[in-house]
């Protein structure tokens, strides 16, 4: 049964969104339906489509009680809206249906795992949420929350572990046919941890060990974890809050790693051997991911961060999901590359090859803001050069720069001019792997953002910019001499 409180949202998003023109949104990248949206949920693949589900506050652009909102789509590149899934509408969710996971059940159902949050005045008249994981089943539009919720309560955490902050768990299932759980949790030192929980049916869950935990090294809580094998080894995918600079690694603020490593899947031990950045840019946070039918694993994540969230008083809607991105293990990294079904967008081709550059340089044909572009950068001499620069949403006053140092094997991307009035960070770097002066850049822009995948997915940089569209000039420049090959095209997502 429907809730009063679900079909509040679901009439509210329905009337609201039919006056937001989809020219206002991106082309190919998910945008909020309408209010708020945050973190990626339940990303799956279920009955023939790809299910996303996210939190949602429909009834302003500002952070608020979580819902969560519901979309399908074929190709994880043009979705479709559908009725928001779940609302904060029981007493063990009152206070927000928050992040988790979906997955499908033997009898064909889909199975929804979420944070509830409940608010819980203390005896010292303190209010301290209370955070459990429920259960919802339904059929891919409808769904039924659990009557034994909270199938998770606090009591079965381990002495000393937060019932405050305990969320988002990431159901995935055995190849033996049981279920495994991971959720994240403040320990006693105050910093995060990773507990696994395990169930035979998905309905009833037990806490099995705890899987690794921050000891205070790589920031404070960890949330949205996501745990899977990839290329033989295993990875424990978190988001670190308070996380404090860790040379170009890793930034101040919230962040995202790969924890690599290897699994006893009978001791239940995971045995972290690395640590990688998931992504270096400027907005990105909460990734979740899924397995396509042909068995690629497949990344995509909150195209936003927590403290550059900042929506226009006129904006109806605001949030938006990156591109979704395949996901392989190479040469002891984890290797992003967008998903192929992103080149049967490509409409118009435009190449050049064995362009010198020096001066500023713009080339015919190599414009727009709804794009994908590689560029190819080598030195045009023994000498090499000190600095190539490649502006892209550029116009008479805006630009985002994307800067590569060789002698420093470092990217920049800045976002100082591209409209932006707000004092925040607009800069940030990373190492590269240096090849000789040689790099290969894509480029991806979609209206409001830019994701920039570099030699063939080492790393991945995205940001988000409110430039205005006219500013849609591509340009090139080097300190000293390069040698640039360009493939651009048109993103088409019509017809």
């Amino acid at each position: 049964m429907t809730s009063d409180i679900l079909k509040k949202a679901r009439e509210y998003e329905e009337r609201v969104s039919a006056y937001i023109s989809e020219k206002e949104r991106p082309a190919f990248h998910f945008s909020s339906r309408v209010g708020w949206m945050n973190d990626p949920n339940g990303f799956s693949y279920y009955k023939g489509a790809y299910h996303l589900f996210y939190q949602y506050h429909p009834y302003s652009t500002k952070w608020g009680p979580m819902h969560w909102g519901h979309a399908v789509s074929r190709d994880m590149l043009r979705w479709e809206y559908l009725p928001a899934a779940l609302a904060p509408d029981t007493p063990y969710d009152n206070a927000g249906c928050f992040s988790g996971s979906a997955l499908e059940l033997p009898d064909g159902r889909q199975l929804l795992m979420y944070t509830g949050v409940q608010e819980h005045l203390s005896r010292d008249g303190v209010r301290r949420d209370l955070q459990t994981q429920c259960l919802a089943v339904g059929d891919g539009l409808d769904y039924e929350k659990w009557p034994r919720n909270p199938v998770l309560p606090g009591d079965v955490l381990p002495e000393g572990f937060s019932r405050q902050d305990f969320r988002d768990p990431k159901m995935f299932r055995r190849s033996d046919g049981t279920y495994g759980c991971v959720v994240g949790c403040r320990t006693e030192d105050g910093s995060g941890a990773i507990l696994l929980f395990e169930s035979a049916d998905a309905f009833a869950w037990r806490f099995v060990t705890v899987l690794d935990r921050c000891w205070n090294e790589f920031g404070r809580m960890w949330e949205c974890p996501d745990f899977f094998p990839l290329g033989g080894k295993q990875i424990l995918m978190v988001s670190p809050q308070d996380m404090s600079a860790l040379g170009l690694e890793f930034h101040n603020g919230d962040c995202t790693m790969f924890l690599i490593g290897s699994y006893d899947e009978q001791a239940r031990r995971f045995e972290r051997e690395n640590v990688q950045a998931v992504d270096y840019g400027l907005d990105f946070y909460a990734p979740q991911t899924t397995v396509t039918p042909d068995g690629r694993r497949v990344v995509l994540g909150w195209m936003q961060n927590w403290d550059t969230c900042f929506a226009k008083p006129e904006d109806k809607w605001f949030g938006q999901i990156t591109l979704p991105r395949e996901l392989s293990y190479r040469d002891g990294r984890v290797v992003q590359n967008p998903v192929r079904e992103l080149e049967k967008l490509h409409g118009r081709r435009v190449s050049y090859a064995d362009i010198p550059v020096q001066e500023e340089l713009t080339l015919r044909g190599v414009y727009g803001r709804t794009i994908d572009m590689t560029v190819t950068v080598r030195p045009r001499s023994e000498c090499g050069y000190t600095s190539f620069r490649m502006k892209v949403a550029a116009g008479s006053q805006h630009y985002t720069s994307i800067t590569y140092t060789p002698l420093t094997s470092t990217l920049r991307v800045s976002r100082d001019h591209s409209g932006t009035n707000r004092d925040f960070v607009h800069v940030r770097e990373c190492f590269v792997r240096n090849r000789g002066g040689e790099i290969k850049l894509r480029v991806i822009l979609d209206r409001l953002s830019a994701e920039i995948f570099v030699n063939d997915g080492e790393q991945a940089l995205t940001l988000t910019f409110s430039t205005p569209l006219s500013a849609d000039g591509i340009s090139f420049q080097s300190q000293g001499k390069t040698v640039i090959n360009v493939e651009k095209y048109d993103i088409v997502t019509q017809g």
